[in-house]
């Protein structure tokens, strides 16, 4: 499994890493150049999307398509959670016929349903544990 943490490098600033090197800046909303961690929670549903149906959509469309799979949602800041999150995945299908173009989409839809673990976990309510342990 995967190592996966966030160190304090400054206020309201820290960075997120893993053990295989990767690195992701996270803050406050609306501070330049990081992402806050509602914005990483929609990031991972979209890419999660995106991953879940990647073979299916590169077995139909070829290795080079473009996809784009856009997320939003407000947060209810009362109750401090996402109420609602939408993706909208864009795909060129002008080269497909219709019907075709169709039960692609529906090829997709369920890889991702089947497939993304972020989507699936959200949908299921993942019950969350924290543990504070003392230097």
């Amino acid at each position: 499994m995967t190592e996966l943490w966030v160190t304090r490098t400054g206020t309201r600033r820290y960075t997120g890493r893993s053990d295989r090197g990767a690195e992701v800046l996270i803050g406050s909303a609306g501070d330049e150049g990081v992402f806050s961690p509602g914005e990483l929670l929609k990031i991972a549903l979209a890419a999660c999307a995106g991953l879940s149906a990647d073979f299916t959509l590169s077995r139909r469309l070829g290795d080079d398509f473009d996809a784009t799979i856009r997320v939003s949602g407000e947060a209810d800041r009362a109750n401090e959670v996402y109420p609602r999150l939408d993706e909208v995945m864009e795909l060129d299908l002008s080269e497909m016929d219709p019907a075709a173009a169709e039960r692609l989409l529906t090829v997709v839809q369920k890889a991702v349903d089947k497939y993304c673990t972020v989507g699936r976990t959200l949908k299921a309510g993942a019950e969350v544990n924290l543990t504070i342990v003392p230097d």
